[in-house]
C-alpha cells in the first residue's frame, strides 16, 4: 500500500461541458481568461475498507453574465486504507489531501483536455492545485 492507503481504480465518472450557441463561444473565447477553477471533494464509504473518492473540478464565469459556458470533470477515486489507519482526523487528510494529490496529474490532463477539445486550445492552468497547502489552510 502507498504509505496508508492504495488506489485501487481511478477513472472520469463524469464530465460537461456547454456552450449553448456560438454567440455565447466568441464571447467566452474573449472573456474566458476572467473564468475560475473551483474545487470540490467528497468521499462515500464502500465495503471492505474502502472508500470512493470525487474529486471535482469547475471551471466557470463566477459574475452574472447572460454569455457563459462551463465546464466540469467529477473524477473518481476507489482506495483501500490500510489497517493501520485508525483516527478520523488521518482518515480525513488521505481524502482530502493525499487522494487528490496523487490523481492530481491525470485530472488536470483530462480536465484540459475537455477545455480544449472545446474550442480553447490556449488555456492553461497557471497555478498548480497545492492540496496540502488548502487542507492547512481549512484545518489549522
Amino acid at each position: 500500500m502507498t504509505e496508508k492507503f492504495k488506489i485501487l481504480a481511478s477513472y472520469v465518472k463524469d464530465m460537461s461541458s456547454e456552450t449553448p450557441d456560438v454567440e455565447t463561444f466568441i464571447f467566452v473565447q474573449e472573456n474566458i481568461n476572467k473564468y475560475q477553477l473551483n474545487i470540490d471533494i467528497n468521499s462515500k464509504a464502500l465495503k471492505n475498507k474502502m472508500i470512493e473518492v470525487n474529486t471535482t473540478l469547475k471551471f466557470e464565469d463566477t459574475k452574472p453574465n447572460e454569455k457563459k459556458s462551463y465546464y466540469e470533470i467529477i473524477y473518481s477515486t476507489v482506495i483501500r486504507v490500510s489497517d493501520d489507519v485508525k483516527n478520523k482526523d488521518e482518515m480525513q487528510k488521505i481524502i482530502l489531501c493525499d487522494v487528490p494529490t496523487a490523481i492530481y496529474p491525470d485530472l488536470e490532463k483530462a480536465f484540459l483536455n475537455l477545455i480544449h477539445d472545446s474550442g480553447h486550445p490556449n488555456i492553461k492552468l497557471e497555478k498548480k492545485v497545492n492540496f496540502q497547502e488548502l487542507y492547512n489552510e481549512r484545518f489549522s
